[in-house]
């Protein structure tokens, strides 16, 4: 009995101490989401992920009237790096969505204590912006960065283990709920939690964020079906990112009437982007 009243001490003892750390790590950052300088870090965090959302929209729409190059991030990352100020613009971006990805992760933290769904969401958008700010990154440094490439390689190596097609299909149904969510998102204006723009403006905010949530819910909704056929299909060359969901409407009748509306949907969201980055909360 003595031995074991004696190791219930320490680990009480050491309960105690990571609960009191992990409420101070809550209170400081519920503190640092309050500072002024998030709101900077936020407004031009944003304002980054919009051009780069602006963009992949730009070349979805070349891909739909048959030019070429990948439409998603990577893509992104040519097509900045091809411009007159293509180096500083690559770091500004890198840098920026680094940087609001460290504050979705302080929101995280901070909502933790209030709401875990709250949280989750901070986490996933925290998760989204250091990917693709590290892929700008990536190309700043004279690197290259081959998305969809990525995602078939890590599949084929889930795929080899033996619930690796339970792993893929689980997966793709949970990237199909995230665009859902997006879509959800659009069409029920939640996105105006997020932005508190002026009276005279709120119309502006609502035509650029029903089309713009609703698109880039689709085109996130086909990539977790891709996902899903890899699995039932055992072809890990069928899994792909936003660039392969985008081709893949190409190649059904009527597709590419959706690759122009949705890549007109990203540039809209795209604009929402930057229109939030100066009216956030």
């Amino acid at each position: 009995m003595a031995s074991s009243e004696g190791l219930q001490e320490p680990l009480s003892d050491a309960a105690d101490a990571a609960s009191h750390a992990a409420h101070k790590a809550q209170r400081a950052a519920a503190g640092a989401e309050e500072h002024r300088a998030t709101s900077w870090v936020e407004s031009v965090g944003q304002s980054a992920n919009g051009v780069v959302h602006m963009v992949i929209g730009g070349i979805a729409l070349g891909i739909a009237f048959g030019a070429g190059g990948p439409a998603d991030q990577s893509g992104a990352m040519r097509a900045i790096e091809r411009t007159a100020v293509g180096g500083v613009a690559l770091w500004v971006v890198g840098i920026a969505l680094v940087a609001l990805a460290l504050h979705a992760f302080v929101i995280a933290i901070a909502e933790s204590r209030r709401s875990r769904r709250d949280a989750l969401r901070a986490a996933g958008r925290g998760i989204g912006h250091a990917v693709v700010g590290g892929t700008a990154l990536v190309f700043a440094l004279g690197g290259e960065v081959d998305g969809e490439q990525a995602t078939e390689t890590v599949s084929s190596a889930v795929m080899a283990s033996p619930a690796g097609l339970w792993v893929i299909g689980a997966a793709g149904l949970v990237i199909v709920g995230v665009g859902v969510a997006f879509v959800l998102r659009g069409l029920r204006r939640k996105f105006f939690e997020d932005v508190a723009p002026p009276r005279r403006f709120r119309r502006l905010v609502e035509a650029l964020g029903m089309p713009g949530f609703v698109s880039k819910g689709v085109a996130i909704g086909i990539v977790g079906v891709l996902f899903v056929l890899a699995a039932v299909r055992h072809e890990p060359d069928d899994t792909g990112g936003l660039d392969g969901a985008l081709q893949s409407l190409t190649t059904v009748p009527g597709g590419v009437i959706a690759l122009v509306a949705i890549a007109i949907g990203l540039i809209v969201y795209g604009a929402y982007c930057v229109v939030r980055g100066i009216w956030a909360r």
